[in-house]
């Protein structure tokens, strides 16, 4: 019998994809032939992956349902499965409204899926993975859930309180992993300063950062998505004590004005923040940081917002995002303040804090001409080899260029480059060794 193939696509955050991977592994040791392209799925089964943190993320999770759902109304497709954060936090609605999908799912009951296809669940495989990023990097899920009450945002309502994995069950699939040739690791948890609180009542996370480095053939960990107050410091000193910690630090920051950061209850002010920058770059010289900032929020005047304009020339952060407030039903914001800031305005106000944060990256980027970076070598692409520093996470971060046609390079290995040129997003450069 033709051995049927399973279409995986994966929306929204890394997260998911840890999760994706996971589920593809279990598919694959139950015998099917499993995929994951978005854009050609070619499979009998299709499973979706969705995200449902904010507007813009649900309506891309509920057009990828009906795009399935209409293939499986014309014969295309013979069963469609939906899993994740938009099905977790909206059940019924889905059933309702979607029909044509065999079967919901949320977050963390998908094991049942391989039960639903007449399989079982291989407790064995542990958290084996099929890596779907290129083989050298891997992105490492340390927690679940979040226990910050941020006025608004969803996540804790969708993933649930904090809890930590295991730091054994951790250093361990770093081992497995490496086994298999994945060199950097990208560490990643909605809120990764708060690991170890759960299971060892203490922070926890620069011992465990610390006994990933040590283990061989670990040549790059950065460490995404951590939280201003309370940031553990002796985190700071594994960094600058362990080369192959990267000095680099994805801190959502969100605002700066004391009035935002209050309506926004995040639990940290406006000179905190500062003397927090202030500490990264004393204790870790040469370290990057990575921001995100929200504007439109309830309750940001104009005031507030050329404060966090202010704040961006000043901090001249390395890499930085930002998006507009998008009301989340339950949250506290949505319970007590009324969105009263018009789209027009947020997208101004956007647009405005982008623009500023753009010639910054330009300027920072011209700094780096003349220097001399280790790189990883991503892809080939046209021609360049696409590579990237210490200081760039896969997807969301500049590349380096690399002409294509001097020599031949090998993926996944490292080589020492010089940055012959930059633009306003990306370096070019030449190796040198």
């Amino acid at each position: 019998m033709k051995r049927k193939t399973i279409d995986i696509i994966t929306l929204g955050c890394s997260k998911n994809l840890v999760d994706s991977e996971r589920l593809m592994r279990q598919l694959e040791a139950a015998g099917y032939n499993v995929t994951h392209d978005t854009e050609n799925p070619q499979g009998e089964i299709a499973v979706i992956n969705t995200c449902g943190f904010i507007g813009d993320a649900k309506e891309e999770s509920i057009n990828m349902i009906l795009e399935f759902a209409q293939a499986k109304e014309e014969g295309a497709l013979e069963k469609l499965y939906v899993m994740g954060c938009l099905s977790e936090r909206y059940l019924k609605d889905l059933e309702e409204e979607i029909p044509q999908v065999d079967k919901y799912y949320g977050k963390f009951n998908w094991t049942e899926l391989l039960a639903d296809l007449g399989n079982t669940y291989r407790q064995e495989l542990g958290n084996e993975r099929h890596i779907t990023t290129p083989q050298h990097y891997a992105y490492l899920k340390i927690s679940e859930g979040c226990d910050r009450s941020c006025a608004y945002c969803a996540i804790p309502i969708i993933t649930g309180k904090h809890t930590s994995r295991p730091m054994e069950e951790i250093v361990a699939e770093v081992k497995h992993l490496v086994a298999q040739g994945v060199k950097e690791f990208q560490v990643i948890a909605q809120e990764l300063t708060y690991y170890g609180i759960d299971l060892y009542k203490k922070q926890k996370i620069a011992e465990l950062i610390e006994q990933i480095a040590d283990i061989p053939g670990v040549e790059w960990i950065r460490l995404h998505y951590a939280y201003p107050s309370h940031f553990p410091m002796d985190l700071m000193r594994v960094m600058r004590e362990r080369p192959n910690v990267c000095k680099y630090m994805d801190i959502a920051l969100q605002h700066i004005s004391d009035n935002m950061l209050s309506c926004m209850r995040r639990n940290v002010t406006k000179e905190e923040t500062y003397k927090l920058i202030e500490s990264f770059r004393k204790e870790v010289p040469g370290i990057h940081l990575r921001t995100t900032l929200m504007v439109g929020h309830p309750g940001e005047t104009e005031a507030d917002f050329e404060e966090l304009k202010a704040f961006v020339k000043a901090a001249k952060f390395d890499r930085m995002g930002a998006f507009a407030y998008s009301e989340e039903e339950g949250t506290y914001s949505a319970n007590h303040y009324e969105d009263n800031i018009p789209q027009e305005i947020k997208e101004q106000r956007l647009n405005e804090l982008m623009a500023i944060q753009e010639e910054i990256s330009a300027e920072l980027g011209r700094e780096k001409v003349g220097k001399t970076f280790r790189v990883i070598i991503d892809r080939l692409e046209g021609d360049y080899y696409v590579g990237r520093t210490e200081f760039d996470s896969p997807e969301v971060d500049p590349e380096v260029l690399i002409e294509s046609g001097n020599q031949p390079l090998t993926i996944g290995e490292f080589y020492q480059v010089s940055i012959t040129n930059s633009d306003d997003f990306d370096l070019f450069g030449e190796v040198v060794s």
